[in-house]
């Protein structure tokens, strides 16, 4: 999508500080982290949000979430939290699936 800020991101079009990439998932750093470790973790072909993935989708699903958990481990995060907001009023900003690795320190809860 022409105008989609993390399509463009993962495109190449838009600098990012690059965590992980391949040719279905891209991951990069957030730009206002909100932990010390704070990285964002997409699928690169554009989806909206978490709860438009089709059930053709399960495979790449699987693959976000054993990415984000491979880098919590290469980053040395023992306990850490994965993040989906979908939609505006859950905190959704941008509208590309996304999922938040945050640690490297305390997470409480309730969260938000």
């Amino acid at each position: 999508m022409a105008d989609c800020l993390f399509c463009n991101i993962a495109a190449g079009r838009i600098p990012s500080k690059r965590v992980f990439a391949d040719d279905r998932v891209y991951a990069f750093e957030d730009i206002a982290p909100q932990a010390p470790t704070h990285i964002l973790v997409i699928p690169r072909r554009h989806i909206s949000r978490l709860s438009e993935m089709a059930p053709e989708d399960a495979a790449l699903a699987g693959e976000l979430l054993a990415r984000t958990a491979a880098i919590a481990k290469e980053r040395g995060l023992t306990d850490f939290r994965i993040v989906a907001n979908d939609g505006a009023g859950a905190g959704q900003s941008v509208f590309h699936l996304h999922l938040h690795l945050l640690g490297g320190r305390g997470l409480g809860w309730p969260p938000g």
